[in-house]
């Protein structure tokens, strides 16, 4: 596989220590690097690859002196085979529309932004968003970008309840889950966990090989969840491998 980096274009800088937002009595530091305007597609697609994630124009991935936790987690689409609980998982939302819909912010997405923070995330880093925050977070991009709204499938021919939102990097080797949130009271639809099977179903159907997850944190039980789609694929420093039950959480 050929890695795009155009060196006259992309400088590397590091972020000064801060308390890490997943385990406690650490701190975290970044390398991050602009994406270039010009061809941040294919540039957000060779760092993705190696263990980057993206945030607006930015691509980011951990550079801690004394911590290794944070792992790139991918699921190789074309080999998943559903089991039983996520088949469950799946019919359960079939009355569920999927949307997909142009990187443009809209208050109905941004109110249900709103509840989700409030109820999932109070004390995390972006309880505090505002509106211009959200506008940022979709809109200011570069690559190949786009929002996948779900809705209750209306019975009136109307557009439906907006139920859940995911903001997805359509990538040269499958999609990238770039952040996700939905409505914190239907607990009962699994909704995360259902956008990680809907994607690796889309990404089967039109041939894509991976759906990536961003980071999975060893020691972080939030971040658990990413690890408990079997096979997964883990970042390790001589490449991608096929992660083995008994070193994850969750498995047996």
């Amino acid at each position: 596989m050929t890695q795009h980096f155009p060196s006259r274009q992309l400088r590397f800088f590091l972020t000064a220590p801060s308390p890490c937002p997943y385990l406690p009595e650490r701190y975290e530091r970044k390398v991050f690097a602009h994406l270039p305007l010009s061809d941040g597609a294919n540039v957000n697609d060779s760092l993705t690859q190696v263990g980057f994630r993206r945030s607006q124009n930015i691509a980011y991935r951990p550079a801690c002196e004394a911590c290794s936790a944070c792992v790139s987690a991918r699921i190789p689409a074309a080999d998943y085979v559903f089991s039983r609980s996520e088949r469950k998982a799946l019919a359960r939302n079939g009355d569920i529309q999927r949307c997909l819909v142009e990187a443009e912010a809209t208050m109905e997405q941004f109110d249900l932004l709103r509840r989700y923070l409030l109820v999932r995330h109070a004390d995390g880093g972006m309880a505090e968003m505002t509106w211009p925050d959200y506008v940022a977070m979709v809109e200011d991009t570069a690559v190949r970008t786009h929002l996948i709204e779900y809705r209750i499938r209306p019975k009136d021919g109307g557009p439906g309840d907006l139920i859940a939102c995911a903001l997805v990097d359509l990538m040269s080797d499958g999609l990238s889950l770039v952040y996700s949130f939905y409505d914190p009271t239907l607990s009962r639809r699994s909704l995360g966990s259902f956008m990680i099977l809907d994607h690796v179903a889309q990404a089967g159907l039109t041939s894509l090989p991976y759906v990536y997850l961003g980071y999975w944190v060893r020691g972080s039980e939030k971040m658990d969840y990413k690890v408990r789609f079997s096979p997964i694929e883990l970042l390790r420093p001589g490449g991608w491998t096929l992660a083995a039950a008994r070193d994850l959480p969750g498995r047996p």
